[in-house]
């Protein structure tokens, strides 16, 4: 679990609510109009821009913003090194056995036990990276949409609201339901998109080029092992992959 995600998440919902129910009665935030402009208008005004499939598979998408398992990369350097060490001592058909979580780096594993050659293992595995990429990117888009599209359909809803409360000027029990409508759907277009769509996008951001960050290293460790590098320069290029700062530290511990 991302506990900044759900710590972020509650916390903002909590403070506006808190806000709320401090400012009188709740259920004056609730309206039934307001809600079908923004929630239901923004989902199908999203739904038009992409293909269904992408738009239906975002939900999934969206659920790594919340748990997601990443292997860090001191971990990663740790395996490929092992790794380097077994093909040093016994070749590459040693790494059969290796015990591997991963499924990228069991991937080029692969390739370099069944024998291909070194560019065609950087060529495939490097494809696999932009396409991972590529179906992040997917996946965040349609949430940033989301964020873009809210806000402009609550201030549709503000107008619909507006030109109803003055065509009932002279109605002066019709002025206030209108104005709800076009002050509530400002609101729920403000906080669909500010609470919920466009922080989800952006930590989908950061889960990509997290795991793109992880691939990369992998991909560099592969390779070295390709070329029959000792393990040690391997490890000292794939540090490059840890800041500073982490590797000071890892260095001090051991």
């Amino acid at each position: 679990m991302d506990l900044a995600t759900i710590i972020g998440f509650i916390g903002a919902l909590g403070f506006v609510i808190m806000a709320m129910v401090l400012g009188g009665d709740i259920s004056i935030f609730f309206n039934v109009p307001s809600v079908l402009i923004v929630f239901g208008g923004s989902t199908f005004v999203v739904l038009m821009q992409y293909p269904l499939a992408q738009f239906l598979g975002a939900g999934k998408v969206a659920a790594k913003a919340f748990a997601f398992k990443l292997q860090s990369p001191e971990e990663l350097i740790e395996k490929v090194v092992e790794m380097a060490d077994a093909a040093r001592k016994g070749g590459f058909l040693a790494l059969e056995e290796a015990e591997i979580e991963n499924t990228f780096m069991q991937k080029g594993v692969d390739m370099l036990v069944d024998g291909h050659d070194v560019e065609v293992v950087r060529s495939t595995m490097g494809k696999d990276i932009s396409n991972t990429s590529e179906r992040h990117e997917a996946g965040s888009i349609i949430f940033k949409s989301l964020g873009d599209v809210a806000p402009a359909m609550g201030m549709i809803g503000t107008l619909i609201g507006l030109v109803a409360m003055l065509s009932a000027m002279d109605d002066p029990k019709a002025i206030g339901p209108a104005m709800a409508v076009a002050l509530l759907t400002t609101l729920y277009g403000a906080m669909l998109a500010n609470l919920v769509c466009l922080p989800i996008a952006f930590k989908l951001q950061v889960r990509a080029g997290e795991e793109k960050l992880n691939q990369a290293l992998i991909l560099d460790g592969i390779l070295g092992i390709a070329d029959g590098q000792n393990p040690r320069v391997i490890e000292g290029v794939l540090k490059g992959y840890i800041a500073e700062s982490k590797r000071e530290t890892k260095e001090e511990a051991e």
